[in-house]
């Protein structure tokens, strides 16, 4: 078999001809400083380890697999572990994996969107049966280094708008914010407002979408003071539903871009005396398992987080096994749960507000 030059298109399998050695010699290195790069050690300076790196790209390098099997976990990154959103994903991973032998390894880049190196090398050391990155950005040469090692990746919940070449799942979140605007609306409301999270976060900027084509199909013109931004918690919900309700004119209604911030909500609804849903209804986003015990229960878009988890998890064994995905892009429906937290306005609501200050 030859060794193809960087103007052949790499059709995913290893280049028999492109050995160690031969990537030491293009690189100008040493066999075990290739070896060290293959393996994700340390001791490589920067610059002769993205040496190495161009040269595996420019010849299609692919590890021999029979020969360095891989390690029997799928690994599943996160910006952060704190909250119950990524405890669903994971049971998701576990429930498709653990029937094949795998077990889930969980590890986090500390509130980044993109993992940094350490985490890049300490991957491709740990060689995993497959990587689901949970609302990660990752570059084109860390998922081209996951791919010369045989590393299935498999993006949950992108952050910006997925690469083709790399599998992707969310949820229809545009749809999710449509739904939401119309509940409320139904009901009686007109001034609506929403906590939306950073506009980094693809799923957030597609729930805003929604939400403004609702107001839209309704004839409402938005107030931009009635659309806030906030991080995906409690504390933002909070901080920005105490501005929403500190209004001259505030809103009868908030969705709230997740359930974290729908919960800080409901603890300004209550240090301003106001009463859910009697004045002030509150949609929130995810159906986590504590909406519906809050008081009043959480009307919320149930986003399927649990299958989410499971069908990256689905597409990672399935790249494993050799197989190409049927689509690179999979969307799973969102559905409105109403629960308590949603009632038709106060017709005197904004009087009553004026006393209760």
């Amino acid at each position: 078999m030859n060794v193809p030059g960087p103007d052949v298109p790499d059709s995913g399998r290893r280049r028999g001809g492109l050995t160690v050695a031969r990537i030491a010699h293009l690189a100008g290195v040493s066999a075990p400083t290739v070896s060290k790069v293959l393996n994700g050690r340390r001791g490589v300076a920067s610059d002769t380890r993205l040496r190495i790196e161009q040269v595996i790209q420019d010849h299609g390098y692919r590890r021999q697999e029979q020969s360095e099997p891989t390690t029997p976990v799928v690994e599943v990154v996160f910006q952060a572990l704190d909250s119950l959103w990524a405890l669903e994903i994971v049971r998701g991973v576990s429930e498709v994996v653990r029937p094949h032998g795998l077990a889930v390894a969980v590890s986090e880049m500390g509130g980044h969107l993109t993992p940094d190196e350490a985490w890049t090398r300490d991957v491709l050391a740990r060689r995993p049966a497959g990587v689901v990155a949970v609302s990660a950005r990752l570059t084109e040469l860390q998922s081209r280094q996951l791919a010369s090692r045989a590393v299935p990746l498999v993006i949950v919940d992108p952050s910006g708008e997925p690469a083709h070449q790399t599998p992707s799942v969310g949820a229809t979140n545009w749809n999710g914010g449509l739904v939401a605007a119309r509940h409320l609306l139904e009901l009686g409301h007109r001034r609506i407002a929403m906590i939306n999270g950073p506009d980094e976060f693809l799923c957030c900027r597609a729930r805003l979408d929604g939400y403004r084509a609702g107001s839209d199909a309704a004839g409402m013109s938005l107030d931009p003071d009635l659309i806030r931004r906030a991080p995906l918690y409690v504390e933002g919900g909070f901080a920005e539903a105490h501005f929403l309700l500190a209004l001259p004119d505030p809103p009868t209604a908030i969705f709230a871009a997740n359930d974290l911030q729908a919960l800080g909500v409901y603890e300004a609804a209550r240090a301003a005396g106001v009463r859910i849903p009697q004045e002030l209804s509150v949609v929130g986003f995810d159906d986590l398992p504590f909406g519906q015990w809050v008081g009043p229960a959480l009307t919320t878009v149930r986003q399927p987080l649990l299958k989410m988890g499971a069908t990256a998890a689905e597409l990672v064994l399935a790249l494993a096994d050799g197989r190409k995905p049927e689509h690179d892009r999979i969307e799973l429906a969102t559905t409105l749960i109403v629960r308590d937290s949603t009632a038709p306005p106060a017709v005197s609501r904004p009087a009553v507000r004026r006393r209760r200050r």
